[in-house]
């Protein structure tokens, strides 16, 4: 049977200015952002307008490009995948929370849905906030029938916090992050549904938007991160639900860096980082010299004197800081050097960034295991750019020490990085040394 040729999606890609060439690489480049290798080439493309279907996950992946390019939602319909599959979850902002991180929680314990989430793409459309941020009150369910929830409660679940956040530090994302859904669905939830006076149930609001973000750092540790988008986005609404702002701000900051890690360097998350930062105006210092370090992060990309000026107010609110650890109430002194040593490589200055990384790794605490990891590779990868191969790979060997008690994506895209820079160098000895272990490490068990 002939195919009806798919018109509404020529339409879209002559609305995008794209031919088939250009349309095939932007799909690449949003592929391998959500960490997907796709071949997909012009004549692919040729097809599609001539009625083939694709098949997932390339639907949701057209969809995302031609919203970018649009800088507008297109809808599945609207491009003519009549086949594609619906979103799991909708992306929406106005989409209730509650629904959003119960199906999500439960999703997450169940092994073949859990796939399926992890198959979804990361929206950058979707980070753009509504006009009005307080979108109509959440669906709070039918209250079930017992005790009362009391601040006791609130205590508890704010005590839960920095147990999650130490052991993702330690070990990393992907081995909490069961734990921490499960402990969502079977505690948290039912509390958020018992009856409570209105301070009560706005701090436990607050206090599951924490965790919320929590879960959705951990996913993007995992590589899953249009499952990390979906929690960041409940956890800023239950944020604004609650009319706490410093969670806010910390929500927003916190999706703003996602979408940078991603690639994304655009003014629109950069005014996601000032939103952050505006929220954040009446926080402690901590929280504001998170918030601000940030913005230098990504103006960094667009103007180096408003870069400069954001890290030394950063780092002049750093040391003003005077509050009781924790992942909510504190701002490590060796993550504030990383984001220094991001912005001044941005910056072209690789000779300060390696001072900063060097900072950074030094004030780097015991629990901090995976980010000193992280830093050692950046370490390594910067003495690697200003020419100082055995220096780079002390780091490379150290950060090798640790990897094998990591469960992170990103621990392991700088082991992917540290073996694509060392290949040039294999004929070293220290180098091919640390090539073999990578490879005696990495080999299947018989």
């Amino acid at each position: 049977m002939p195919r009806t040729p798919n018109t509404r999606l020529t339409l879209l890609l002559e609305a995008a200015d794209w031919g088939p060439a250009q349309f095939a690489a932007a799909l690449r480049g949003v592929a391998a952002e959500q960490g997907l290798t796709l071949i997909v080439h012009p004549t692919t493309v040729r097809r599609w307008l001539e009625g083939s279907q694709p098949r997932p996950p390339l639907p949701a992946l057209i969809l995302e490009c031609l919203s970018r390019r649009l800088d507008r939602r297109i809808t599945a319909h609207e491009a003519g995948l009549t086949r594609a599959p619906a979103q799991l979850v909708d992306p929406a902002w106005e989409a209730d929370p509650m629904r959003k991180l119960i199906h999500l929680t439960h999703a997450e314990l169940d092994p073949h849905r859990r796939a399926l989430l992890g198959a979804g793409v990361f929206t950058a459309t979707a980070l753009a906030l509504p006009a009005q941020t307080r979108i109509p009150a959440m669906s709070q369910g039918p209250e079930r029938s017992g005790r009362r929830a009391t601040q006791s409660d609130v205590e508890q679940l704010r005590a839960m916090a920095p147990v999650f956040a130490t052991s993702a530090d330690q070990h990393g994302g992907q081995r909490m992050r069961a734990a921490l859904a499960a402990y969502l669905a079977h505690e948290v939830i039912p509390l958020l549904h018992r009856p409570a006076r209105a301070p009560v149930h706005d701090g436990l609001l607050a206090a599951t938007a924490q965790l919320a973000l929590l879960l959705g750092s951990m996913c993007a540790d995992s590589g899953h991160h249009a499952v990390a988008e979906h929690y960041h986005q409940i956890a800023a609404r239950l944020a604004t639900d609650a009319d706490d702002h410093t969670t806010l701000a910390i929500t927003l900051r916190t999706m703003a860096t996602h979408a940078h890690d991603l690639g994304h360097h655009t003014p629109a998350i950069l005014n996601l980082a000032e939103q952050a930062d505006r929220h954040a105006r009446h926080a402690p210092p901590a929280v504001r010299a998170y918030t601000h370090v940030h913005l230098a992060v990504l103006h960094a990309h667009h103007d180096r004197q408003a870069s400069q000026a954001a890290l030394a107010r950063a780092e002049c609110l750093h040391t003003q800081t005077d509050t009781a650890p924790g992942p909510f109430t504190s701002y490590p002194a060796g993550a504030l050097h990383y984001q220094r040593a991001q912005t001044l490589t941005t910056l072209g200055d690789h000779t300060a960034a390696l001072t900063a990384l060097t900072t950074s790794l030094r004030l780097r605490t015991p629990t901090e295991q995976l980010p000193a990891a992280l830093t050692r590779a950046r370490l390594a990868e910067t003495h690697l750019r200003l020419g100082h191969l055995d220096a780079a790979l002390t780091h490379w060997h150290a950060f090798l020490d640790t990897y094998p008690s990591l469960k992170s994506a990103r621990a392991d895209e700088r082991l992917t990085a540290a073996l694509q820079h060392l290949r040039p160098h294999q004929r070293h000895a220290d180098a091919a040394d640390f090539l073999g272990r990578v490879t005696e490490l990495t080999r299947p068990a018989p």
